[in-house]
Formats: structure tokens, C-alpha cells, sequence
């Protein structure tokens, strides 16, 4: 097949345009650099008239907004999901693992909970702590500075309390807690588990000309049009248009491989535009992989050559091992006190939780070495399909009969509806080697090419951790006087964990560290194997912690492309 070459040689070319993606492109673009960007969806801005959904109504879906076509909702920003016809993924060995990809402008950042938590010093160095895992190259101290900018630069809500594994920042005033939140808080207390204001990604008053305020509307996940929350697309790829530098978006464009010349060295990428199916070449000095943690090991791992037998970067045969995703269980209570509730206010306030729970407990006096956070969820929101609550679960816990037809139905969901009170456990799991994606030799995408195949399963201490999230849960949910709805999970239910990927926190693939033999990445997220390629997604992660990755994988991109910037000026790439 001919493939169609592009004269022009970029400073950098940035595979994806999502946090990382996004971020290089703002931090190389300033500094002057020509970038393109190569981003496997569609152009997306939420404030076009013609892509937005913030503040439509469910009746205005012909599925009354259900997750039928979006597995978010028809209204949620994520062109994408688990499942993408022509773009499978598979399994070995009867293992799971559910692949979430988001191909538009931005990313998952355009969908994401916003959740912006620092890791902390411990999480850089967990192995020296409790001996699992290993320690990141890396120390907080090395990442404080990127953190303290991305703060800044990005706005995030919260309040200083000097929790040594849970670092303050720079923060935005918060948003009051809600209701439900309120009851939480008691509850929480009651049991013993600290609540503090969440650290959350939108802005609660203006920090420039270019944003504006959030005016909780709680839609975050539908991205903002009038770009309050942080999503790559509005707070990093169009003010990097607007730098000294030049942006160049190549967007419906999926990368095949990563070229190199006759010593190994990159010198830029091909991929496939979905428009006319052909094959295309753009000419780099540096490639920056910001593709998501997957998508990164699936392109370096099919970037054979004579010079990379096993894949760019894959001379440790490291590539694609070590993936991790954070641990999930969750679980609702009905909450008498919260029945029959006026609707004459508004009880929207931000896109997610306004109070949060970080890890209290001491792991060396339990059965698990990590620990997870506490999400809370419930209140009055925009009710979506199934407005909030089981219906068949409901009627066989209370022995009642809710809901039916026009006036009825009408009545109790006025009646329940904000009577329900969820928790959710975001934790830590431990990076083991044989949790993996590899490329599948026998399968390939629409596009023709070879696609990821999983192998993950869940070890013991994350099924000891989501024994402790349940345990905890439901002492929570009854000292705040809930009625816990459904039984413990158990064994068979693999005690209520989601499946790995689910939670859509994947990182590891490309570990970073000293030794290039048992890492693909060094400090600097620069391959051991051809230094003008570096990757600045979650996967240079040597473990996830009991945070949300984004924030980190934001201040690693920043810390990675100001590296790139002194290199080129020194010539060293």
C-alpha cells in the first residue's frame, strides 16, 4: 500500500491529545516548538453549538438520555467506550479486563470525575514501606513543582489540612456540602473515617479571561461550555494554538507505528485517516506517546523494525507488563429521613462529590498493604433513566411496590427519588509483572492493525481491601441511618470489585525506572531505547496509589516536556 509522506518535519509530533497529550502540546508549543497533534477521534468543543449537550433535557434523547449508545448516557462527552465496533480487544487465558477508549479532542478528560488528588511522598515509595511493588525513580519532591503549576494554571477546589500521604496545593474555595453529603458526614464521623472538602478540577470563581465559572449546573461529564472544568481540549490544546508556537491538528487519525531510521532513532509516525482509509507519514524530531496507557504499549509494541526486533522501547521485553487499574466497590443505602423532599431549590452544585473521604487507616496493622479513598454520591440532580434507583431491588428489600404508570409513578419518584445515598471505594492495587496486554497475533482492527490482548486477574489483597470497603460501607450507611440495600458481596462476586478496567484508571505499561532492563522509561519518561521518544500518558507509572491518576499524569507531562525543550536546545535529540 503507498503511503502518502508529509514534507514537513515538526519539532514534536504528540500522539493524543488527553491530559498528557494535551499538556505537552501546551508546554512545547510555548516554548516555541512546531507540534503536531495526531488524536484518533474528532475535533470536539463543547461550547459549539453543534456538539454541546450541558443543560439538555432527557426528554430530548429518543432514549430518554440511557447509556444505549454512550455507555455514559447519549449526553455524556465520551466518543467511545469499552466497546468500539471495528476496534476489538481480547482475552487470555479466561482472564478479563474491559479497555475504556475515548477518541475525540480531549480525550477522556472531556468525561472524567475531575477528581484532582496529588499522590503523595509514601506513593513514590511504597516498596520501601510494605515491600510490594517497587519504587519509582522518582521522589514527591521531584514532582511538587509541576503539581504547584498545573494548580495554578488548571484551578482545583479544596482546603489545606496537612495530611502528610495527601499533599496540599493550591486551592480554589469549595462548594458547601449538599444534603445527602451532610448526612454522610455523620455518618462518617460516627464511624471513626475523617471527611474533608473534595479536591475537584472546576473553577469556583475566575482565574483568567479565557474560562469561565462554574454555575452548577453538576454536568461536568457532558464538558463545560463555558470551559469551567479542566478538559484537555479547552485548557490546553486551543491556548496552545493561541502560543508562539504552531499547532497542527491531525484529527480521525489513528497511529499505526512509530518510524525509525537506520540507528533506531524516531523519526515521526504513520497512521491511518478514517475519512479516506489511506496511509499516512509525518516527519519528526521527537515523538511524544500520550495515547493513554494501552494505546501507547499497543503502538510501540507494533513498531517493529530491524533496528527494535521486539517493539520500540521493548528491548527489557517491559512493554505492556506491569498494567494496573484502580479497584472499585460500591454501595447505596435508602435513607428514611431523606423521603419526601421538597424539589422547590437547587441542589446541583458541581459535577460530582463536594466532600471526600481520604485513606485513615494504618495498612501495617491490616490484612492489605494499600489503602482507597471514599466517593460519595446521591442528592436531587437531574434524574437520568431509572431515576437513581432499582426499582426491582427496592420492592424486594422493603417488600413495597414502587413505581408503575402516569400518576403513580409520578408520585413515588417524587417520593424516593434524593432518599438515596452511595459510596464508592477507589483504591490502590499492587503492579504485578504478570498483569499484562500483549498484541494479539491472530487479530487485527478495521484499520488493519493487530490489536491488545489482556491478561489480568485480581490478587488477594485487593479482595482483602474490598472486604474492608464493604465492612466500612455499611457501618457508614447505618450510622447515618440508612437501610443498606442488597447482601456483602462474596467470594463468587469476586467480593464486589469491579472488573479490572472498569474504574478507567489504567497505568504501567511503560514503567519508568533506573535500570533499563527492567524498565522502559527513564526519570524523565525518555525510552531507554531511542531517546528522542518519550511517553507522557499513565503509563511510565510505577504504581497508582489510592488517588485518581490525571493530576499526576499532568504534572509528569509538564516535568517530561520541559526536559524535551532544554534537550533540544542543547541538541542532544
Amino acid at each position: 500500500m503507498q503511503i502518502i509522506e508529509d514534507s514537513t518535519v515538526y519539532d514534536a509530533i504528540v500522539v493524543g491529545s488527553g491530559a498528557g497529550g494535551g499538556m505537552a502540546t501546551k508546554v512545547l508549543a510555548d516554548a516555541g516548538l512546531k507540534v503536531a497533534v495526531v488524536e484518533a477521534g474528532p475535533f470536539f468543543d463543547p461550547a459549539d453549538p453543534e456538539q454541546k449537550t450541558q443543560l439538555r433535557w432527557p426528554y430530548e434523547s429518543p432514549r430518554r438520555g440511557a447509556g444505549t449508545v454512550r455507555p455514559f448516557g447519549d449526553f455524556d462527552s465520551a466518543y467511545g467506550g469499552w466497546e468500539i465496533e471495528g476496534e476489538p480487544y481480547t482475552h487470555k487465558d479466561g482472564t478479563k479486563f474491559d479497555w475504556f477508549r475515548s477518541h475525540m479532542l480531549g480525550g477522556r478528560t472531556n468525561h472524567w470525575g475531575r477528581i484532582s488528588l496529588r499522590f503523595g511522598p509514601d506513593d513514590f515509595k511504597h516498596k520501601s514501606i510494605d515491600g510490594h511493588g517497587d519504587d519509582w525513580p522518582i521522589s514527591y519532591d521531584d514532582v511538587k513543582p509541576y503539581y504547584d503549576k498545573v494548580d495554578k494554571m488548571i484551578g482545583v477546589f479544596g482546603t489545606k489540612e496537612n495530611i502528610h500521604n495527601n499533599p496540599d496545593g493550591f486551592f480554589l474555595p469549595p462548594p458547601k456540602p449538599r444534603l445527602h453529603e451532610l448526612f454522610y458526614i455523620k455518618g462518617a464521623r460516627k464511624t471513626g473515617v475523617p471527611v474533608y472538602p473534595s479536591r475537584m478540577s472546576m473553577l469556583t470563581k475566575r482565574i483568567n479571561n479565557d474560562r469561565g465559572v462554574c454555575f452548577y449546573c453538576g454536568q461536568c461529564s457532558r464538558a463545560c461550555q463555558v470551559y469551567a472544568d479542566f478538559s484537555a481540549g479547552t485548557c490546553l490544546i486551543f491556548p496552545a494554538q493561541k502560543s508562539r508556537g504552531q499547532v497542527d491538528l491531525f484529527v480521525n487519525c489513528v497511529v499505526r507505528e512509530v518510524t525509525v531510521d537506520d540507528e533506531g532513532k524516531a523519526t515521526g509516525v504513520s497512521y491511518i485517516n478514517k475519512e479516506d482509509r489511506k496511509e499516512y507519514k509525518l516527519k519528526g524530531k521527537v515523538v511524544v506517546l500520550g495515547a493513554s496507557a494501552c494505546s501507547t504499549a499497543r503502538i510501540l509494541m507494533n513498531s517493529k523494525s530491524p533496528q527494535h526486533p521486539n517493539g520500540l522501547g521493548n528491548s527489557s521485553d517491559i512493554v505492556g507488563k506491569y498494567l494496573h487499574d484502580s479497584t472499585g466497590a460500591d454501595r447505596m443505602a435508602f435513607v428514611p429521613d431523606l423521603m419526601n423532599r421538597k424539589v422547590s431549590y437547587n441542589e446541583d452544585g458541581v459535577g460530582g462529590m463536594h466532600v471526600y473521604s481520604p485513606w485513615w487507616g494504618d495498612n501495617s496493622k491490616l490484612d492489605f498493604p494499600r489503602g482507597y479513598h471514599i466517593e460519595i454520591w446521591g442528592g436531587m440532580g437531574m434524574p437520568s433513566y431509572g431515576f437513581g434507583f432499582n426499582v426491582n431491588e427496592f420492592n424486594k428489600f422493603f417488600g413495597t411496590k414502587v413505581g408503575g404508570y402516569g400518576d403513580v409513578l409520578r408520585s413515588d419518584a417524587k417520593k424516593y427519588y434524593g432518599a438515596l445515598v452511595g459510596l464508592s471505594g477507589r483504591g490502590e492495587s499492587i503492579a504485578y509483572k504478570d498483569n499484562y496486554c500483549e498484541i494479539d497475533p491472530n487479530t487485527v482492527d478495521e484499520w488493519g492493525i493487530p490489536v491488545l490482548r489482556f491478561h489480568y486477574k485480581w490478587s488477594e489483597y485487593e479482595h482483602k481491601q474490598a472486604i474492608h470497603m464493604h465492612d466500612t460501607f455499611e457501618q457508614i450507611l447505618t450510622n447515618l441511618g440508612g437501610e443498606v440495600l442488597g447482601s456483602k458481596p462474596g467470594k463468587e462476586a469476586d467480593y464486589g470489585l469491579h472488573t479490572p478496567g472498569r474504574i478507567i484508571h489504567e497505568v504501567g505499561t511503560t514503567r519508568m525506572g533506573d535500570d533499563p532492563k527492567t524498565s522502559v522509561t527513564n526519570k524523565y519518561q525518555q525510552l531507554h531505547d531511542a531517546d528522542n521518544v518519550f511517553v507522557v500518558d499513565a503509563g511510565p507509572f510505577v504504581s497508582q496509589a489510592d488517588k485518581n491518576c490525571t493530576w499526576t499524569i499532568l504534572a509528569l507531562s509538564w516535568r517530561a516536556s520541559e526536559y524535551i525543550v532544554d534537550q533540544l536546545k542543547k541538541q542532544n535529540l
